[in-house]
């Protein structure tokens, strides 16, 4: 099961390595083929393949033997991980189902603002009809944690984008209200303090390295994909943990 699962998440991973390369710069994600972005060839079936035909080709353009990103193929491979994992964390349950549609979310999320700085909309509005579909279905505890959650989501990024006069991306603070929808209240604000939390030390070391400008804008969509799968998985304990310590 579990490979079956694996095999599936990686080809699922390439679908959303396309959408969120195409949908920001209004492409279809159908139509046209995926092709070498240097010699325009169009890429067979076997080229295709996920992770295993970059590692057969070498990491290059079988046609004209640029090499190819290793990101594509370490995105394709992190989705089926994080695919196949999550049962082990999230048991075999209804939530499972949220599980998978938050995880397909944030990947094209990462890809779409990692390349160009973008969380579009169309995205975000895509799934969250169907995060409320699931949550009516497979209801957090109080069921309006979900309202409760995305109200905080957006209010918050919102207060912060007003106060720092644009520090914040409109693209994050819709993201923050679309995730309330899946952690309620409590994992939100924990996903944002992780987020910030890696934000800050991806942006450091940037700068210690000389990647990163000091005043340049730099993508926050990853940080916020790692803190909200960090809080989605391991939140609860993470509060019970914290309430303990404080307590005694």
């Amino acid at each position: 099961m579990y490979i079956i699962i694996f095999i599936y998440a990686l080809i699922l991973g390439s679908f959303f390595n396309v959408v969120g390369l195409r949908i920001p710069v209004g492409q279809s994600i159908v139509r046209p083929r995926s092709a070498c972005p240097t010699c325009k060839h169009q890429l067979t079936a076997a080229e295709l393949i996920p992770v295993f035909s970059y590692i057969f080709q070498g990491g290059k353009c079988r046609n004209c033997k640029t090499r190819i990103s290793p990101i594509y193929a370490s995105f394709e491979l992190v989705t089926a991980i994080l695919f196949t994992i999550s049962p082990l964390l999230v048991g075999w349950s209804k939530e499972l189902i949220v599980t998978w549609t938050l995880i397909s979310l944030l990947m094209i999320i990462f890809v779409s603002d990692i390349t160009y700085m973008i969380i579009p909309d169309k995205v975000l509005l895509f799934f969250a009809p169907v995060f409320v579909l699931e949550r009516i279905f497979i209801p957090l505890d109080p069921w309006w944690n979900m309202l409760l959650g995305s109200a905080v989501g957006f209010l918050l990024l919102y207060l912060i984008a007003v106060v720092s006069r644009g520090g914040m991306g409109g693209g994050d603070i819709k993201l923050y209200a679309v995730l309330g929808l899946v952690l309620g209240w409590k994992l939100v604000l924990l996903s944002f303090f992780f987020a910030t939390i890696i934000g800050t030390v991806i942006g450091l070391f940037g700068m210690t390295i000389g990647k990163v400008m000091k005043g340049k804008p730099m993508p926050f969509g990853p940080s916020i994909v790692v803190g909200t799968l960090i809080a989605y998985y391991f939140g609860q304990d993470f509060i019970t943990w914290y309430v303990e310590f404080i307590v005694h």
